[in-house]
């Protein structure tokens, strides 16, 4: 075998693999090592394994990985968090679908302390779909709005998607987390509108509570929802402004959550305690998902199979569109199977070739795999939010009534694809200010 077709012959393995559920960053890690096995010796295989974990491990943007999710856990196991949906059903009440209206902002407000589509889904799903239900809104409605909005959490940052994107592409995490928050905040407002609609159209969707909903009830709902304002203020407001570098603002933000969690006196040391070993868990799992893409992508250097596809695409003359709409096509399948990070760093050494190849900006590629990869997570038959709501909601609600939700949301996500491709500027207009 020449050394091109032992790169391709490891990536059959390594989908093998993972269809025999065999966790993502062992076969990525074994793969590499077989491969850089085979293509140089044992010697450098030997050095790849021992040098690689340190030298990733050791960069020290990573840092703010565990720092962020460490803030995530420190609101959800102090409450921090449980304000919003209550704020945004008083404030919201008066517009078509106003419940569901308000989980989605929820989940956009939770978004901002966590990163993570299945947190947010998991958690709004125990708080607003109850809600929904007891005020007899159609149970499609109320589940496909939360799966849905759930998946926001990887586009408003502080998103791990991104941080790991801007880490292995070198493209500064600041700038990834503006041009995801525009596109966040316009996938809230597009669900808000489905919503809206259909009600309109539609009003036993979402009928009219009776309940008498005074502007006294609204303000007091405000002061549930300080901690989060005090974290998203504190923590991006600094972080834009320059004050801190995005490394510290995980930091700031871990530090932010745990005193705003004393001063409420609302965690305690088995919190505390849950919450570092949560962080340690994930942490790990992350990096070494991390550590085997990163090897990966050396033993794809040595077989010069990344470098012949780019070579192919290039002269078979594919225009950067036809690539995206492929590449498109990937990670939507992708997501339905795979948990959003460990799908971007199985396919990054394989598709960054051919995306610098074709001159497609970093940026612009990195917020659009982020919204594939998130719209994958409630795409039929397996999107990952649409289960994890289920399994919040047991056997009340069907998965065939979740998914029947989630398709006029999945409508709306083609639509604002399609307006991130026609309009690049509209996700690069925010990071270009940083600049």
């Amino acid at each position: 075998m020449t050394d091109v077709q032992i790169g391709y012959a490891g990536v059959g393995i390594l989908l093998a693999l993972i269809a025999m559920r065999v966790p993502i960053g062992l076969s990525l890690i074994t793969v590499s090592f077989g491969g850089i096995y085979i293509l140089v010796g044992a010697r450098p295989a030997f050095g790849a394994l021992g040098v690689f974990p340190y030298t990733f491990a050791a960069t020290w943007h990573l840092s703010s990985i565990p720092m962020f999710v460490l803030m995530g856990f420190f609101c959800f196991h102090a409450g921090l968090t449980k304000g919003l949906f209550g704020a945004a059903r008083l404030w919201l009440s008066a517009l078509p679908g106003g419940l569901a209206i308000a989980g989605v902002l929820g989940c956009a407000g939770f978004a901002a302390v966590t990163g993570s589509s299945i947190a947010c889904a998991a958690a709004m799903g125990r708080i607003a779909v109850p809600e929904m239900l007891r005020y007899r809104y159609d149970p499609g409605l109320a589940t496909g709005s939360i799966a849905a909005a759930g998946t926001i959490g990887a586009l408003i940052p502080p998103s791990i998607l991104f941080i790991l994107y801007g880490i292995i592409v070198k493209v500064q995490v600041g700038q990834l987390f503006l041009g995801g928050l525009a596109v966040g905040l316009l996938t809230a407002a597009a669900y808000s509108a489905v919503i809206m609609l259909r009600v309109l159209r539609n009003p036993e969707l979402a009928p009219k509570a009776d309940e008498q909903i005074t502007w006294k009830m609204r303000m007091v709902a405000l002061i549930d929802v300080w901690p989060v304002l005090v974290l998203i203020l504190g923590v991006f407001g600094g972080l834009f402004a320059g004050i801190f570098t995005p490394t510290e603002a995980g930091a700031v933000g871990a530090s932010m959550a745990l005193i705003i969690a004393f001063i409420k006196r609302s965690i305690d040391l088995r919190g505390i305690w849950s919450s570092l070993m949560e962080t340690l868990t994930i942490s790990a799992s992350i990096f070494i998902i991390a550590i085997g893409a990163s090897m990966l992508t050396r033993f794809f250097a040595y077989s010069g199979a990344g470098d012949q596809i780019a070579d192919l695409v290039h002269n078979m003359g594919i225009s950067p569109l036809l690539l995206i709409m492929a590449i498109a096509l990937l990670y939507i399948l992708l997501g339905m199977f795979l948990e959003p990070i460990g799908a971007m760093l199985l396919t990054l050494p394989i598709l960054l070739p051919l995306i610098q190849a074709a001159d497609i900006n970093l940026l612009w590629f990195g917020v659009l795999v982020a919204k594939l990869l998130e719209i994958g997570m409630i795409t039929p038959p397996i999107g990952l939010n649409v289960f994890v709501l289920k399994g919040v909601m047991g056997e009340q609600i069907s998965t065939g009534t979740i998914f029947r939700g989630v398709m006029w949301f999945i409508f709306a996500d083609i639509i604002i694809l399609a307006l991130m491709v026609a309009f690049p500027e509209f996700v690069l207009f925010l990071p270009g200010l940083l600049q």
